[in-house]
């Protein structure tokens, strides 16, 4: 991808973005991130209609999509930017794992948090995901301006 100083400036900026949000919310204790988990499942239930039922239910499941999204943003980012650098696709997947792996160390000092192999697993997959939907979505770009390329010079 074409490097310019405003486009490494936004991606740095939103990488730093994204950290500050997920070290932020493993910073959380337990119970607080806990309530807050559960303030968004009632959310979305409002918005989507769903039943709002057992404030437990699906808690878990929330928290793991919710991972894996905000680990998705984080890889299509550091795809971006490493691209941009002319690195390998490995390096942002490196980097990813290793955000995931620091995430988890911090809970270990946090009350009523844990680590989990199982979310270092999860993050990882957001960001191999996001990569690849990075990925994609420049290859078909590229393939675009290939095929407008060619209509034009065939004109």
């Amino acid at each position: 991808m074409k490097r310019t100083k405003i486009r490494m400036a936004l991606c740095i900026t939103l990488i730093v973005l994204l950290l500050t949000f997920i070290w932020g919310n493993s910073l959380l204790p337990g119970e607080v991130s806990g309530a807050f988990s559960r303030w968004v499942k009632e959310l979305l239930s409002r918005l989507f209609g769903l039943p709002s039922g057992d404030p437990e239910a699906g808690h878990g499941l929330l928290r793991k999509l919710a991972h894996f999204t905000e680990f998705t943003c984080l890889g299509v980012s550091l795809c971006w930017l490493f691209s941009m650098l002319r690195k390998k696709f490995y390096i942002p997947l490196l980097c990813g794992f290793l955000v995931a792996c620091t995430d988890e160390t911090i809970q270990c000092f946090i009350p009523d948090r844990g680590p989990a192999l199982k979310d270092v697993a999860i993050d990882t997959a957001g960001v191999a995901v996001g990569i690849a939907l990075l990925m994609a979505a420049a290859a078909i770009y590229q393939k675009r301006k290939n095929m407008k390329i060619l209509e034009e010079t065939k004109q």
